[in-house]
């Protein structure tokens, strides 16, 4: 386990180099450490966990002009270069296949708890701080509107309107991240998230005050 864990965080750290600071090696790193943080509350396969927390974003559809295929191919060649299991690989490519928020009503029933953990993790990055600080940086990534009064958040979006959309930074913020606390799936994730939700919640309210100067 240990080989294929070490040999699969230099071919994403190789992957991802020049990628958009939101969804870097750093962004992989903090999940991973995220989903083995779960982990240990949760009776798992780790390796799984890992090597999907790994993989996750190494395609990200978003810069990828939205094939959400190219991921598995991507981490199905990588694993299978590995002499990885056929059980595990295709364990793996689930969770990628189902961790995102967009896809989130698609998803089967009954998900393992190794998709669970990562997509707690995924979706704890995503939130407090850090999430934040992603969210604007990609905001600024795609030229965005930092903040518009005039433009209205718009909730409950379709798969193709998410993807399609170039609302506000802000708006980001009540459309995705605010919304992240109540979809989390362990106890351990409840706990970060609702910190983290917390956090940006405070950021909102000073963020109102200054823009309005008052």
């Amino acid at each position: 386990m240990k080989n294929l864990i070490e040999n699969t965080v230099q071919f994403v750290k190789e992957k991802l180099k020049g990628a958009e600071a939101g969804h870097d090696w750093y962004h992989i790193e903090r999940v991973w450490k995220l989903a083995k943080k779960i982990a240990e509350t949760e009776e798992c396969n780790l390796e799984v966990v890992e090597l999907a927390a790994l993989l996750h974003d190494i395609a990200d559809p978003k810069f990828h002009d939205g094939d959400e295929t190219l991921a598995l191919k991507v981490s199905k060649e990588f694993l299978e270069s590995q002499n990885t299991s056929q059980e595990m690989i295709e364990k793996v490519l689930f969770i990628i296949k189902n961790i995102s928020f967009k896809n989130r009503n698609d998803v089967p029933q009954n998900l393992p708890v190794e998709l669970k953990i990562v997509q707690d993790a995924d979706r704890i990055d995503a939130i407090g701080a850090i999430g934040i600080a992603r969210t604007f940086n990609f905001g600024g990534f795609k030229n965005n509107l930092m903040y518009d009064p005039e433009i209205k958040p718009k909730l409950n979006m379709s798969k193709e309107e998410y993807k399609k959309s170039n609302g506000t930074t802000v708006n980001h913020f009540y459309e995705k991240l605010l919304l992240l606390k109540d979809l989390m799936n362990t106890q351990k994730g409840k706990k970060i998230a609702s910190e983290r939700h917390d956090y940006m919640l405070q950021f909102l309210d000073q963020f109102y005050k200054e823009w309005n100067v008052n």
